[in-house]
């Protein structure tokens, strides 16, 4: 799985570990690979969708804001690195079962949990 490290100039949980993410403004696929090409500079036919999870949702109560995460799980079909966008100032590849000993967004583990 690829993972990013949020900047310290995001709006929230700054300095965890994250999959893309973004708010919508349109559909969720298609805001999806708006959002991969954005913050990584790949391109929808860069892409091989496997699945598409539940959405669910996250009550934040320090923050007051109610998430609708919508997973999804990509293939990567090219051999570069991403080019990161300001949202983030790393990135790593990890195995599925790495993410629980990471300092990450909420409900991380949970999403990619529900795209096996």
């Amino acid at each position: 799985m690829l993972l990013f490290k949020r900047s310290q100039r995001v709006g929230s949980y700054r300095g965890c570990w994250a999959a893309i993410s973004g708010h919508m403004d349109t559909a969720p696929l298609e805001q999806v690979y708006t959002e991969i090409t954005e913050e990584t500079g790949y391109e929808p036919e860069d892409l091989v969708l496997l699945k598409e999870g539940q959405v669910f949702e996250y009550h934040d109560t320090v923050l007051g804001i109610c998430w609708q995460i919508h997973p999804f799980l990509f293939h990567l079909k090219v051999n570069r690195q991403p080019q990161m966008d300001w949202e983030h100032v790393s990135f790593c590849w990890v195995f599925p079962a790495e993410i629980a000993s990471l300092s990450t967004v909420p409900l991380l583990k949970e999403a990619f949990e529900s795209l096996s």
